[in-house]
């Protein structure tokens, strides 16, 4: 089988192979011929370290496509159902995916840091990102993680919705709950930052605020809703013009930087909420002076998956697909084969695309 693997961390070029095989189907899992699948930029974090992943490892974990075959026990799917991979599935049984409400936060499958090695190469057993691995023609995964979709939808617009998407319209909908006629700014405009500023859009946001050191990224967050885009020095005299100098009512964070975290806080006014959502270091810290976190009544949280419940958010969201609320065909710069995820990923860096989508 055909696979982008990433041989070693620090690795900054994928090996593509033609010999990586997959593992019996278990009870409880599925077998899932990936049809597209969308480059994100949690997947160059694996790379660089930012996110703890075993390695060698089989990338990739914004996918979708057909189920190929399912394990004993398995009723939720059925072979021939297209479907979208759920990188951090809820188990439907434990207190987050019950009485908290919080099913984005189960543990019970927690797959971020490797899961159960489904690929093998030579017999040793190899990892998928985030336990997924959608950098390959087909992967196994339990049956939780997949999110059965319409036929009619294109898959390349589920990938999209499995990561992405879900990552940042559910920061702003979901953790932050962002109010109709209030304002917002988003820091980082790539792919999740662009879906904040989407999202800040669906939720009625009257200024939404895009800050990004690319000109060609402030423009692209100008033509999916920001109703102002600036670099961050020009951001403190755009503030004091859209707010007095108070601050926004919502900050969100989509970059993964300690820097552009304080800054969102910072530029969270007085009783407002700063959302992180970028992917930030393990041994990187924020600093905060005990009296300001007091005095200012801000909210800092965090945003997992964008909160979601993917059992009903995915369907919510191709439902403003479907209506035109959220232009996820817009965000697909380029589509591309799997023999191209390299220079993919050198085109992310260089701050070139939204997203990249490869299509098997």
């Amino acid at each position: 089988m055909r696979a982008a693997l990433l041989r070693n961390i620090g690795d900054t070029q994928l090996e593509m192979r033609d010999d990586i095989e997959l593992t019996a189907v278990g009870p409880g899992e599925v077998r899932v011929k990936i049809a597209a699948t969308g480059v994100c930029h949690s997947d160059l974090s694996v790379m660089n370290g930012t996110i703890p992943q075993p390695a060698p490892c089989v990338l990739g974990h914004e996918g979708a496509g057909i189920i190929a075959e399912v394990g004993e026990g398995v009723t939720t799917v059925a072979v021939g159902d297209h479907v979208i991979i759920a990188w951090s599935p809820p188990c439907g049984e434990c207190a987050y995916c019950g009485p908290r409400h919080q099913p984005n936060l189960c543990f019970n499958i927690q797959m971020v840091m490797g899961g159960t090695p489904h690929f093998t190469l030579d017999g040793a057993p190899v990892a998928g990102m985030a336990g997924a691995g959608t950098f390959a023609e087909e992967m196994i995964i339990p049956h939780q993680g997949v999110v059965k979709i319409d036929d009619d939808i294109p898959l390349e617009i589920g990938s999209l919705v499995g990561c992405g998407v879900m990552t940042g319209v559910g920061a702003v909908l979901n953790t932050a709950k962002v109010t109709a006629g209030s304002s917002v700014v988003v820091f980082g405009c790539g792919g999740v930052g662009i879906s904040c500023i989407m999202g800040a859009k669906v939720a009625g946001a009257s200024v939404i605020v895009a800050v990004d050191l690319n000109d060609g990224k402030l423009e692209d967050a100008k033509r999916f809703g920001a109703t102002h885009a600036c670099k961050p020095e020009e951001l403190e005299s755009l503030k004091a013009s859209l707010t007095g100098g108070e601050g926004f009512d919502y900050a969100f964070e989509a970059i993964g930087l300690a820097s552009t975290m304080r800054a969102s806080y910072d530029n969270a006014r007085r009783g407002g909420t700063a959302c992180i959502v970028g992917v930030g270091k393990l041994d990187e810290f924020v600093n905060f002076s005990a009296f300001e976190l007091f005095f200012s009544e801000k909210v800092l949280v965090g945003s997992y998956y964008g909160s979601a419940d993917v059992r009903t958010d995915f369907h919510k969201l191709l439902g403003l697909w479907r209506d035109g609320s959220l232009d996820l065909d817009g965000m697909i710069t380029r589509r591309i084969k799997l023999d191209d995820i390299n220079e993919a990923f050198e085109a992310m860096q260089r701050g070139e695309v939204i997203r990249q989508v490869i299509s098997f």
